[in-house]
């Protein structure tokens, strides 16, 4: 772990000063790339740096324990021998938590979609509760959301909503929200009391870039029609909307949240990159026998990862059998608890699976 750990250390001194060359100051893409690579070196080396010092203490204070016969200042040096060793044991398991490699994806923007499923209007209402669950969330993490598409449900909330992410380590967050959420409580177009169970699905996608995902154009049908819904003179009155048909693949991508119909293409084209990035790490796993089961799933009740009962005031994360009983406060964005969780037991499980080298 410590020839690792010093080999980042040096990289993180070469970037220092590859940052500072004229010619990177000058390409803000090459920039940009590289002050996320310092940045995200400079945490590691903080706490490698916190941990050599520790060692050399440990050291000396061996030393002093070996060399020193007052009974006072071996006391003393005994005492902060085992502050010393406690502050090790903490150091040494967060420089592996560190060095667990992550996903490359984990940093980019993302693209958030939730669907309606099984349920009826409940489910529509339901997935509406989510998007504002998420769209709090953001809020709390000074991330922007941006709503690209929607299609309302007869009874409230959404068949179906499409957003944009934008912020820091967006997806290596929300990933974690990716498939089957199962409610149980008594819908408001319930007349006779009884508990329903409905589902909507959550999708997070990373958003790729043409660099990351290169798409012919020439494979591209482009539809353009009137925008619906709020949005001023500009509504149903010029053909600002797109739609983005991607013939080999048969994805249709729709985008109308901008007056201007370049930037609805645009963004239209950011989406369609990032599913058809889905389909090929799909294609990919299964090519090396590791291909991972559906983050979204069939959208059927039984296919859940979280289910939120409103009469217990009770949310369960299944995969890791993690329940809270305060629902209220989940649903008003405050999901970083399970999150932080999922993130841990993502984490336990690769450190076990010889994800990171001694």
């Amino acid at each position: 772990m410590l020839d690792k750990l010093a080999a980042i250390k040096e990289r993180f001194e070469e970037v220092g000063q590859l940052i500072i060359q004229p010619d990177a100051m000058s390409d803000m893409s090459k920039y940009t790339k590289l002050s996320k690579e310092y940045k995200d070196l400079e945490k590691v080396v903080a706490v490698y740096d916190e941990y050599k010092l520790v060692m050399d203490n440990i050291k000396s204070s061996k030393e002093i324990l070996d060399k020193e016969k007052d009974p006072d200042f071996r006391e003393m040096a005994k005492a902060e021998l085992d502050e010393l060793r406690e502050r090790e044991t903490e150091l040494e398991k967060d420089l592996k938590q560190m060095l667990i490699p992550k996903d490359p994806n984990d940093s980019k923007d993302c693209i958030l979609e939730i669907r309606s499923g099984t349920g009826g209007d409940e489910a529509a209402i339901f997935a509406g509760d989510l998007f504002r669950m998420y769209e709090r969330f953001c809020e709390k993490q000074g991330w922007n959301l941006t709503v690209l598409d929607l299609t309302f449900g007869s009874s409230g909330g959404y068949k179906e909503i499409i957003s944009t992410v934008t912020g820091a380590d967006v997806y290596g967050m929300l990933k974690y929200e990716s498939g089957v959420h199962r409610v149980q409580r008594v819908p408001a177009t319930e007349t006779q009391g009884r508990v329903h169970t409905s589902a909507a699905t959550v999708a997070v996608l990373p958003e790729m870039e043409e660099v990351d995902v290169n798409i012919d154009l020439n494979d591209v049908r482009k539809d353009t029609f009137c925008s619906s819904g709020p949005g001023g003179q500009s509504v149903n009155t010029t053909y600002s909307a797109v739609r983005l048909t991607h013939i080999p693949t048969g994805l249709v991508v729709t985008c109308q949240d901008q007056k201007s119909q370049i930037k609805n293409f645009e963004k239209a084209l950011k989406v369609l990159r990032s599913r058809i990035y889905e389909i090929e790490l799909a294609k990919h796993n299964e090519a090396v026998g590791a291909q991972r089961r559906s983050m979204v799933g069939s959208g059927d009740r039984s296919d859940k990862i979280r289910t939120y009962n409103y009469s217990q005031s009770r949310v369960t994360d299944h995969r890791i059998n993690k329940t809270v009983y305060n629902l209220p406060d989940i649903m008003d964005g405050n999901i970083e608890e399970f999150i932080s969780a999922l993130r841990f037991a993502e984490n336990a499980e690769k450190m076990k699976g010889g994800g990171m080298e001694d």
